[in-house]
């Protein structure tokens, strides 16, 4: 990792935790290919503990613990995400939807559409899957992901649009958010608002108050100014309210008052 690289990620962090204050770790991700060494420090779940983990759980185990985790073939114990990201090649019954049907497809017909619709790596294009909070990464991410209520990622939304203006678009399958955070990510290039799916929640223990803010390593110095630049402008977190005009009390505590300030007449 370059001293720049590391220089991003700690303006990174400290721009998130002061504009953002997240509850968890903003993670840095990055796919390794084939041949590419593990970054130092980072935990292999097969080989550093005998277990088996999935990408959602590992990217928990990596906002939750501040443990750097790689997850590859051997891993990754969720065929889905497995063959999302490129650990194992499909076979004809996960195209036709084996794992949807009569749980989140009422056919195959919608099956076929639903897993089509996954993001997906090439098969054999990455050995491993790398996350690690942005304050301990020793390697230059892909992908930055941070999960926040929905005022933290309306927050990222609009320091990503503070430069250039647009908007922000996503899509969602409701399922293997996972592929959705990194894949659907790096192939558009582009920054992202995902929905933690049901893995994520059971295995990953996303809340039902998350959501997630992905975006390109590109993107990270347009991110930082414009988290500064709209905090500057006003738009800050926690949101303000408007809390300023004078409010009407009950008509007891409003006679209490005339009965204080009387006696102080009087006195």
């Amino acid at each position: 990792m370059t001293e720049e690289t590391a220089t991003k990620l700690k303006k990174l962090d400290e721009a998130i935790a002061q504009f953002v204050r997240p509850d968890t770790f903003p993670l840095a991700i990055r796919m390794l290919k084939p041949g590419e060494e593990l970054p130092p420090d980072v935990k292999v779940p097969s080989s550093s503990f005998g277990e088996q983990w999935i990408v959602c759980q590992s990217i928990g185990v990596a906002r939750r613990y501040g443990w750097a985790i790689a997850v590859g073939r051997q891993d990754v114990i969720c065929p889905l995400a497995a063959i999302a990201f490129g650990f194992r090649r499909p076979n004809d019954e996960y195209l036709k939807g084996f794992a949807s049907v009569e749980m989140y497809c009422k056919d195959e017909q919608a099956a076929t559409k639903l897993e089509a619709g996954v993001w997906k790596f090439e098969p054999g294009q990455y050995d491993y899957t790398c996350v690690a909070p942005v304050s301990r990464a020793k390697f230059e991410p892909h992908v930055v992901a941070v999960y926040g209520n929905s005022a933290q990622v309306l927050r990222l939304v609009h320091a990503t649009l503070y430069r250039n203006g647009g908007r922000v678009v996503s899509t969602t399958g409701g399922r293997v958010d996972c592929a959705e955070i990194v894949i659907q990510t790096m192939s558009s290039n582009q920054p992202k608002v995902i929905l933690p799916c049901t893995g994520d929640r059971v295995f990953g223990m996303a809340q039902d108050t998350e959501m997630v803010f992905a975006f390109p390593w590109g993107y990270v110095d347009e991110i930082i100014e414009g988290l500064e630049g709209t905090h500057k402008g006003g738009v800050r977190y926690p949101i303000t309210v408007a809390m300023r005009e004078t409010v009407t009390m009950p008509k007891t505590y409003q006679d209490l008052m005339k009965m204080l300030e009387d006696r102080d007449k009087g006195a």
